[in-house]
Formats: structure tokens, sequence, C-alpha cells
């Protein structure tokens, strides 16, 4: 491990930092700025004379998403604190400094790094495609293979759907949740989240309007913390919000939802080379929803328009989608229909796990059947 001291001159924080297998290294911050940052890292940030926690901090642990951050100040000072959990920062030693608690928190820093679960997006390449309906079903999946360690996030700051398609009304939502950042632990999670069919967990969206944009510096925050405390989650993202949009480091795949429009599949370009730019083109994928292989716009044609392979598609079953959305029941809950089955095997494939016995046997779910049909 490397421990990376910024911004300080004190001789006696790097001696209580070092150890026998451990590299300790001091930088300034101009310096740590322009680092390069390699996973495994811990950066120790020396603020006992700051009264604001620096510009770059935020941006450097942005980057550095693999490593962990512990902040050291002079007293617990609410503004930095509210400051550094922005950034990201969830560890803080105040003075005295003493060995022992610095020790602990980089230990809970490192441990907090091992145990992030995985974390799946899905964003509508335009509205109506059936985007909650695949958040939800793939969550849903999820939670067949991890109950009670799945959570649904509907990052809608208001009048997202999630809830209506589980048949929950929420008392609380996202929003509370940002709004009460500087409070957030694993007792004040339990209370917001409400516990559905399937053991999935979910933190809906709120009814109403909030005042004021999202922060996407809190939301980053919030989704590094449940991620933190369970082992799939995945998020309902709006289109629409560039809060949301800006915080999905923690994500490992970003999935675009797509359709045969050709004003979807215009949209779904642009998006997916914006993502694509700043995310990573091996994190970023596409999901057609509502396939239907006779559409003007074909499969080859969408992949040629987004600039990748497209390996699930979901059949279009419109009866069976509706009466699910009535009932409050996900598709998913069924066992015995195809598009719940494109479901199952797209959450095993996103999660890294084998197919189950009644999914479809080719890498590409339903594709193989489609592209079968198409020659």
């Amino acid at each position: 491990m490397q421990v990376i001291v910024v911004g300080s001159a004190d001789n006696q924080l790097e001696a209580l930092l070092k150890q026998p297998n451990r590299t300790v290294v001091s930088l300034s911050e101009s310096v740590a700025a322009r680092r390069k940052p390699v996973p495994g890292d811990v950066f120790v940030i020396d603020a006992r004379t700051l009264e604001h926690l620096p510009a770059f901090v935020a941006s450097l642990a942005r980057d550095a998403a693999d490593s962990g951050f512990i902040l050291v100040c002079s007293k617990l000072d609410p503004t930095l604190m509210l400051e550094a959990m922005r950034a990201g920062i969830r560890e803080c030693v105040a003075e005295p400094l003493s060995q022992v608690e610095l020790e602990a928190a980089i230990a809970r820093v490192a441990a907090e790094r091992a145990s992030d679960g995985q974390v799946f997006a899905f964003i509508g390449a335009k509205g109506g495609v059936g985007t909650t309906t695949t958040a939800v079903n793939v969550a849903m999946e999820l939670s067949r293979v991890a109950p009670k360690q799945t959570l649904l996030m509907d990052l809608h700051m208001s009048n997202g759907d999630a809830g209506v398609f589980l048949g929950e009304e929420p008392r609380f939502s996202v929003a509370d949740a940002l709004d009460n950042a500087h409070r957030l632990d694993d007792a004040f999670l339990h209370s917001l989240v409400v516990r559905t069919k399937g053991q999935l967990d979910l933190l809906a969206s709120r009814d109403s309007a909030i005042a004021g944009p999202a922060d996407a510096a809190r939301i980053r925050s919030l989704v590094e913390f449940v991620s933190s405390r369970y082992r799939y989650t995945v998020l309902d993202v709006p289109r629409s919000e560039p809060a949301a949009l800006e915080a999905l480091d923690p994500a490992d795949r970003i999935v675009i939802v797509a359709n045969q429009e050709l004003a979807t599949v215009r949209n779904a370009s642009r998006m997916a080379a914006s993502l694509r730019q700043r995310y990573g083109k091996e994190r970023v994928a596409v999901a057609v929803a509502r396939y239907d292989p006779s559409a003007g716009i074909g499969h080859d044609d969408i992949e040629r328009a987004v600039g990748m392979k497209v390996k699930h598609v979901f059949p279009s079953d419109y009866r069976r989608a509706v009466e699910a959305l009535n009932s409050g029941k996900p598709l998913s809950l069924g066992n015995h229909n195809s598009l719940s089955s494109s479901f199952r095997t797209m959450a095993r494939d996103l999660a890294g796990l084998p197919a189950s016995d009644d999914s479809p046997k080719s890498s590409g779910g339903f594709l193989g059947l489609l592209k079968g049909r198409r020659n």
C-alpha cells in the first residue's frame, strides 16, 4: 500500500503513517492535483490549517475512484465535514493525532474498497423506451441471486416511477437521502429504503418537485455509500438530469436503453459517444427494448449507429408489460415468459454470473434467435 500525504508540512504525521509494508509519500497540493492516481493508493489530505477543502480534492477523488481518502483536520468542523463528504471523503481524523486512529481509518477505507458491490446504471435514450421497466426487472432478477442485498435506486429527483412498478408508495425518497447526506449512515439508510417484493430494496423518487438543482457530488457520494452496503445496486437514471449523468463514476456498467425509432437511435448514438468519452468505452453498453424483428431499423442498423455491439434485446410484449405495471408486480416475478427470461439473461451477464438453466443458452440472449431469423 502507498499512502500519499497531501499538503502537509508536519513530519510527525508522516512518521505516524509509516509501516514496514507501506510506502509514505508527501506531495504538495499542486503536484497532487496533477498526479495520475494508482488503484490502491490512500490519500491523506492535511486540512488542519484550512477553513475549506481545496478545490482540486473533489476532482482527485473522482479520478481516483479505486483509492481511499482520509481527511486530517484540527477539529470536526461541520462546514469542512460537508465539503469532504461531497468530495467523496468519509474518513476524518481530528487532532490530537494518534497512530491508532490513523491506522483504524486506513483499515476502514481499505475494507470499504474491498467490499464495494457492483453498480449498474440504466439511462433511456428517449422518454418512454422502457428504461424503468428494464431497471426494475434487472434489479428483481439480481435480488434472486442476492436477496436483501440488492438495491434499486430511482435517481429521478421527483416523479420517478420505480415505486409504481413495484406497487410501493414509500414515505421517503432519494431526495431525503441527498438532503441529509451529512447524517448518512447504516441506520439512516435503513430508515429510507423499503423492502419490496422478491426481497429487493428500493430507494424511491419523491412525488413532489425539489427546490433547486441536484448536486452531482452528493449523488456520487450516495451511490458510493450504498454500493458499499449492497452486493448489487441498480440505478434508474434520468437522462434530463445533468447532475445524475455526472455522478456515475461508481458504475461498473452504464446501459443506454433504446428502441427502433429513428429519433431514439440518433439520441442513443449521441449519448453513447458522450458517455464513452466521460466514463470509458468498456463501461458503456446499449440494450434494445420492445424489439421487433420486422421493423425497418434492424439490429445491425442500431449497432452501426451507436458504434458498438448490442448484446441484449428485449422482445416486445406490450400486453404483459402493461399488466405488470398496473398490478405493481414486475415481469421478472413470472418465470415462464420470454421477456422475463431476457431480463434474467441480462442481469446475470452484468453480474458476471453463468446463465441460469431457463435462460437462453446463447451468449447474447435473444440476440442469437433474432440473428437466426434475419439470416
